[in-house]
C-alpha cells in the first residue's frame, strides 16, 4: 500500500533558478514594475523580491546597530484637589442614567459609567491648558 501524498506539497512549485535570475534581471530595468512583472510571470510579488535580496546580497531584515536610548522624563505634580479651575461656565447635562456630558469651549467630553471626582478635574484641566 502506498502513503498518502502531502496536498500541499504536490501544488508547490519550484523555479530554477536561470527563471530567477531572468526576473530579477527584468526588475533592474529603469522603470521596471516588480508587481507587473511577477503578475505578467505568475508569481507573487513578495517572491520576486525575496529573490532580489538574495541576488543582491543583502539580509533580509537589517538589524539595528545601536540600542535605543532612554531619556529622562519628569512630570509636574497635579494641582490639588482642591484646587479651583476657572472655565467658562460648561453645560452640564446626563442624558442617560451613567452617562456625564460635559460641554466647554467648543470640546465635547463623555463620562460614562462611576466617574472618580479626581478624574473629571484632570480632565477638565487639560481642557484648560489646551490651546
Amino acid at each position: 500500500m502506498e502513503p498518502p501524498k502531502d496536498p500541499l506539497k504536490a501544488t508547490k512549485r519550484r523555479h530554477s533558478a536561470a527563471f530567477k535570475r531572468k526576473l530579477v534581471k527584468l526588475t533592474e530595468q529603469a522603470g521596471a514594475s516588480v508587481a507587473a512583472i511577477a503578475l505578467a510571470h505568475g508569481i507573487n510579488a513578495n517572491l520576486l523580491f525575496k529573490w532580489r535580496r538574495a541576488q543582491s546580497g543583502r539580509p533580509a531584515r537589517l538589524k539595528p546597530v545601536t540600542q535605543a536610548v532612554l531619556l529622562p522624563v519628569t512630570m509636574d505634580p497635579l494641582p490639588p484637589a482642591s484646587a479651583v479651575i476657572d472655565l467658562p461656565a460648561p453645560t452640564v447635562r446626563a442624558p442617560a442614567a451613567g452617562v456625564i456630558e460635559i460641554e466647554v469651549g467648543g470640546a465635547r467630553v463623555r463620562l460614562r459609567g462611576s466617574v472618580d471626582p479626581a478624574s473629571v478635574r484632570c480632565v477638565l484641566q487639560a481642557l484648560r491648558d489646551a490651546p
